[in-house]
């Protein structure tokens, strides 16, 4: 699990596809903790430490996560967001960020609002129905509070220090984004449609929303 509070900025030193597929990536401050098998985010998909040595650690990746995610345009040099996974002691400073990319977004529209840099970013019908007005967002493992929704489009507006320490500072206009929803979100939808019964998928739960705001919630 993560917080989508990203702790530094690594550099894609060697990229592998093909029966082998790897990431090899360059980093500092999370070399203060990293064994092998760590789980660490990387632009907020979740991988495994499977090897390192000095500021260096290899990660293996599935054709499928290179296809589904912003990783299979990743370029020797290219910048990523890295975080490693919170420790049970931690500090929650973002949201819960399970490292598991929902899809992909494309920016829009970048604009500066005095200190402020506002992101307008495009996606799917099935991302969007889990967007909600100052809920969370995870976008390229950072998080984020949705400031505004428009049709398929969200907006995020952040301060400079975000933009200084995420790749957000790299990013341009039709960018390919990950995005990871609001987890909590998805487990109430599953929850209150969910029959019980696997065989019977048509069969609707009896908990609806006048059921939870009758019983308090």
């Amino acid at each position: 699990m993560f917080t989508g509070i990203v702790e530094e900025i690594g550099k894609v030193t060697r990229i592998v596809k093909g029966s082998q597929s790897y990431l090899e990536i360059q980093a500092e401050k999370i070399f203060s903790d990293i064994h092998i098998g760590d789980s660490i985010a990387v632009n907020g998909v979740c991988l495994t430490v499977t090897e390192f040595s000095g500021k260096t650690f290899r990660a293996d990746v599935m054709n499928e996560t290179f296809s589904r995610s912003s990783l299979g345009s990743l370029k020797t040099g290219s910048s990523v967001n890295l975080e490693r996974a919170m420790p049970a002691y931690g500090r929650f400073g973002g949201h819960i960020v399970s490292g598991h990319i929902d899809g992909t977004g494309e920016i829009i529209s970048i604009k500066k609002d005095d200190n402020a840099i506002w992101y307008k970013i495009h996606t799917s019908e099935n991302i969007m129905k889990y967007i909600i007005e100052k809920g969370s967002v995870a976008i390229d493992g950072i998080s984020l509070t949705v400031a505004k929704i428009e049709n398929h489009n969200f907006s995020v507006s952040i301060i400079p220090h975000t933009e200084q320490e995420t790749i957000l500072s790299e990013k341009k206009v039709k960018d390919i984004v990950n995005l990871e929803n609001d987890i909590i979100g998805k487990y109430v939808e599953k929850f209150i449609n969910f029959s019980g019964s696997l065989e019977n998928k048509s069969e609707k739960s009896g908990i609806t929303m006048d059921f939870l705001a009758k019983h308090g919630f």
